[in-house]
C-alpha cells in the first residue's frame, strides 16, 4: 500500500492564561468582592489554513525560525495534537522520533520501560517481547537493563529509548532533529540507524536546522514561518529563499 499524508485547511491554536492582576492583595481583594474572572485568555495560532500533501517516497524537509510552527506541526502529523480546525488523513504506520524517551518511568527498570514506552508507541506486549533482546543488544545496557532507570546517566538513558524507538521499520518516518546523544561510537552507530530507516521508510518527514543534512537526505523542502507555509519546493532553492528570507 502507498503510503500519502493529507492535510486540508489544518489549523492548531492553543489557550493561554494570562493573569490581569499584579499582585495576591489584588486578586484576593478580587475575590472578596466575587469577581470571578481574573484570568483573560489570549488565543495563540501554532499553524494557520495548513494544506499540504506528502506522497510515497518523499523525503521531506521543514525549515523555520524558532517558534516557526515546525514542531507543532509534526505533532499533528502524528497526531499527539488533535487541529484545531481541519483535516489530517495519514495512510501507513507513523513512527515519531521527536521526544525521545519521554514516556519513561524513572522508577521503573530499563526492561519495565520497554514495555511501557512500547505500550505508548502502539506495540502489543507479545510483539515487544520478539524484539526486547533487540532492544537490549542495541543499547549496549544490558547489565544495566533490570535497574531502575533514575540511576541511568543521561547518555544511557538515550541509548535506550532511541533503542526501543528505531526497533520497527515504519511506513512514514518523523523526525526532529537527527539523533546525538551517547558516546561518539555510539551516535555514529545510531545515525547509521537512522539513514537506513530513512532509506526504507515510504515518507520521511524531517525538521532540521542543520540545512546541509536537509540538502543531503531531502527531495523536497517546505518554509514555515509564524505557522505558515511560505513556500514548498526544491530543497536548494527553498532552502536559499529561507536563509535570505525571501517571502516573494
Amino acid at each position: 500500500m502507498n503510503s500519502k499524508i493529507i492535510l486540508e485547511n489544518v489549523s492548531l491554536v492553543f489557550d493561554l492564561h494570562k493573569n490581569n492582576k499584579s499582585s495576591l492583595k489584588e486578586m484576593f481583594a478580587n475575590v472578596l468582592k466575587d469577581k470571578h474572572h481574573i484570568d483573560t485568555k489570549e488565543k495563540f495560532k501554532a499553524i494557520t489554513n495548513i494544506n499540504l500533501e506528502i506522497n510515497h517516497g518523499d523525503r521531506l524537509g521543514i525549515v523555520g525560525h524558532n517558534g516557526a510552527g515546525k514542531s507543532s506541526l509534526l505533532k499533528v502529523l502524528c497526531r499527539i495534537y488533535e487541529p484545531s480546525s481541519g483535516k489530517v488523513t495519514v495512510q501507513g504506520n507513523v513512527a515519531p522520533l521527536l521526544e525521545i524517551g519521554a514516556g519513561f518511568n524513572p522508577e521503573l527498570s530499563g526492561r519495565e520501560n520497554i514495555y511501557l514506552n512500547g505500550a505508548i508507541l502502539g506495540y502489543s506486549k507479545k510483539y515487544l517481547k520478539t524484539i526486547e533482546n533487540d532492544i537490549i543488544d542495541f543499547s549496549e545496557l544490558s547489565d544495566f537493563i533490570d535497574t531502575p532507570v533514575k540511576y541511568y546517566s543521561t547518555g544511557m538513558y538515550l541509548k535506550l529509548a532511541f533503542a526501543i524507538s528505531t526497533a520497527v521499520q515504519p511506513d512514514i518516518l518523523i523526525l526532529d532533529e537527527l539523533f546525538a546523544g551517547g558516546d561518539a561510537e555510539f551516535v555514529n552507530k545510531a545515525q547509521i540507524r537512522m539513514k537506513s530507516m530513512i532509506e526504507d521508510s515510504n515518507i520521511m518527514v524531517f525538521v532540521s536546522h542543520q540545512t546541509d543534512l536537509l540538502l543531503e537526505l531531502c527531495n523536497r523542502v517546505v518554509w514555515l514561518d509564524h505557522g505558515v507555509i511560505i513556500a514548498d519546493g526544491e530543497p536548494k532553492t527553498i532552502i536559499n529563499k529561507y536563509l535570505n528570507k525571501d517571502f516573494n
